[in-house]
């Protein structure tokens, strides 16, 4: 998340620290609820799922009861670019 405060917080330091705060946010609602997001795809015996914050994609898979952030991206990105 610094990359995504730092290319925000060139124009507006406030905006940043909120956006990286809402995203923050939106991850800790996956202790509670992990299976929130949107499958995105899966692969052999892993799913991939998605949770949306505004304009930010977070993926993520569940392994053994264990979150991994797989990557957090904006909705302009190719996300197929990033997850192989």
């Amino acid at each position: 998340m610094n990359k995504i405060h730092e290319y925000i917080s060139k124009d507006n330091p406030v905006a940043a620290q909120k956006v990286v705060e809402g995203i923050y946010e939106k991850v800790q609602i996956l202790k509670t609820y992990p299976e929130i997001g949107q499958k995105y795809r899966e692969e052999s015996e892993i799913e991939i799922r998605i949770i949306l914050h505004g304009h930010y994609r977070i993926a993520y898979i569940i392994k053994n009861d264990i979150i991994e952030i797989l990557g957090i991206f904006h909705g302009a990105m190719n996300i197929e670019d990033y997850i192989k």
